[in-house]
């Protein structure tokens, strides 16, 4: 085994990583710690690593999240100090959030210095990560009383790249409704998996494009004071039969457009939340705008997923009664099938993050089909286009008043997101490169 895969909290997205290596990269063995106790692996993972891992003349990889502190680990190792060392970042501790800045703890941000500075490679899931961490450094060292390091951040930018967290898509086909299959088969998203030329529609495919770009602008205009009202039926053209037009050649019982609009209209917008139940997710920001929305006699369902821990926010039972009638589904899925079933008949994901250096939930549910809003901040600018941000609580609100009233209109919306980027297909050769031994580790992308 030539690859030597070490990760201090093998849970979650860092554990989708490593089991993904694995799975397709040759020559790889494993050793983790459970995703328990965060803090306590990040102190003191190394020393049991130390232990853990024998000694082997063949390793010449060494991989490992920035939990490990790394320099610990070699220090104590300095039989794995000649291999190639990369460093991988799905956090960072300087910008990470915490309530109050005296609460930062000053030891996991220099641990992640230290480890940069001992790695021969570092790599970070994307551009706002890699470049927060970098412009924090200085600031950061600050906290030190005297004697102060110097251009740190000048030393660990020539080992930095970016390689952007690689996604399997599943085949979410069977599980999507049908106006998530027009979509499809019209090769209308741009997570459409079919042949189709990229950004290639045709002329009638155009104009519901347009025209469904049109009518979410002019939704985020509407007054919040203004009760909610309910859209004209759709009305067919006349001297149109029921299996003219788009509908020729069909069954009868086969519901024509206009049918399709109206179901797609009266049913309430489905929101799903697929975060981790955690302060840093900012769960309270949400609760309050879906508030705000029943208070306003808005029509929407809600389901909220995502991992929980020990420590669960006080929100979370509130919210629960407060919003009891509007619950699809509520906690954690542990079947992942069950969980993109869900995405697939959602309309809108929202993130009210007040960190995040990926987002993988985001993405995910892209693929499933869900409309994304994000705030204007953190990577998301980076993945997003701007018709999906928003900048402010109140913007927010307003955005999905608008949804709530016309759910249709979400519905009829192609996503403007290739997630084929973030795909593994896309980012196989880049770390297949950045784990060969011999590689130049400047020609990772």
């Amino acid at each position: 085994m030539s690859i030597l895969l070490i990760e201090a909290f093998y849970g979650g997205s860092h554990k989708q990583l490593i089991e993904l290596l694995q799975e397709n990269i040759e020559d790889c063995v494993t050793y983790t710690l459970p995703a328990k106790k965060w803090h306590w692996r990040a102190r003191t993972s190394a020393l049991y690593f130390m232990q853990a891992i024998p000694a082997d003349p063949l390793y010449r990889v060494l991989f490992a999240s920035s939990v490990l502190n790394l320099a610990e680990l070699i220090a104590l190792r300095p039989d794995l100090a000649d291999l190639k060392k990369i460093l991988y970042f799905h956090e960072n501790q300087l910008v990470y959030p915490v309530r109050k800045s005296q609460e930062r703890d000053f030891q996991y941000g220099y641990n992640q210095v230290l480890s940069c500075l001992v790695a021969d490679v570092v790599v970070f899931n994307s551009s706002f990560n890699m470049e927060s961490f970098l412009s924090s450094i200085s600031t950061f060292m600050k906290t030190i009383p005297d004697h102060r390091p110097r251009d740190l951040d000048k030393l660990i930018r020539p080992k930095c790249r970016v390689l952007y967290f690689p996604l399997c898509f599943p085949d979410v086909t069977r599980f999507l409704p049908e106006h998530k299959l027009r979509h499809r088969r019209g090769g209308l998203e741009s997570t459409d998996i079919s042949a189709q030329p990229a950004g290639y529609h045709s002329q009638s495919q155009s104009e519901e494009i347009k025209a469904s770009s049109t009518e979410l602008a002019f939704m985020t205009q509407i007054d919040p004071s203004e009760k909610s009202t309910v859209p004209q039926p759709c009305q067919e053209p006349q001297g149109a039969s029921p299996n003219q037009g788009e509908c020729r050649g069909q069954e009868p019982a086969t519901p024509s457009p206009c049918e399709h609009r109206e179901t797609e209209q009266h049913r309430p917008l489905h929101v799903v939340w697929p975060h981790r139940w955690e302060h840093d997710k900012n769960p309270e920001l949400f609760f309050e705008t879906l508030l705000k929305l029943k208070e306003r006699g808005l029509e929407f369902e809600v389901s909220v997923l995502g991992e929980m821990f020990t420590d669960v926010p006080d929100i979370f039972t509130a919210a629960r009664k407060q919003l009891e009638g509007h619950i699809q589904n509520w906690g954690y899925m542990p079947s992942k099938e069950d969980y993109i079933r869900i995405l697939c008949q959602a309309d809108v994901v929202i993130s009210t993050a007040k960190h995040e250096f990926f987002g993988v939930a985001m993405l995910e549910a892209v693929h499933c089909g869900c409309y994304p809003l994000c705030p204007k901040a953190l990577v998301y600018p980076e993945i997003f286009p701007a018709e999906y941000l928003y900048s402010t609580p109140e913007q927010l609100c307003k955005r999905l008043q608008g949804f709530c009233r016309r759910p249709d209109v979400v519905r009829r919306h192609s996503v403007k997101v290739d997630t084929n980027v973030f795909s593994w297909e896309t980012l196989e050769r880049g770390f297949r490169s950045l784990l060969t031994p011999e590689s130049d580790s400047t020609s990772l992308r």
